[in-house]
């Protein structure tokens, strides 16, 4: 299983991660601009190391009242981007048969891109 989840992030890096992973890196430093923004900048850096190589990882997401507000100001300032790339990736991967485990990793990035904060990565 372990040679499979390899082998699988070595493809989704080289097609789709590298540049997800770096759209997370630019949000998370435009969100660093402003001192208020910073934790948000933080958690972008974190998450996108999950984008750079998704698989074997389970997403949870969290249902905390401080981490709803933060992702209502997220869906608004940058998660809305993020979750409508990754859904037009994911059905373009899966218009083919190959492709379909690349596409499943972007519907799962799909959640993570509407809900960041309070979900938490098991590997």
């Amino acid at each position: 299983m372990g040679l499979f989840r390899f082998l699988g992030n070595i493809v989704w890096f080289i097609l789709y991660g590298f540049i997800s992973g770096l759209a997370w890196l630019f949000i998370g430093l435009l969100w660093c601009i402003t001192i208020v923004g910073i934790p948000v900048g933080i958690q972008c850096f974190k998450l996108s190391c999950v984008s750079f190589f998704p698989f074997g990882k389970n997403i949870l997401l969290g249902t905390k009242t401080s981490s709803v507000i933060l992702n209502i100001l997220w869906i608004i300032f940058g998660g809305l981007e993020l979750a409508l790339g990754y859904l037009a990736a994911g059905i373009l991967f899966c218009c083919t048969i190959i492709g379909i485990p690349l596409g499943l990793q972007c519907f799962k990035l799909v959640k993570l891109s509407f809900l960041p904060f309070g979900a938490k990565i098991e590997i």
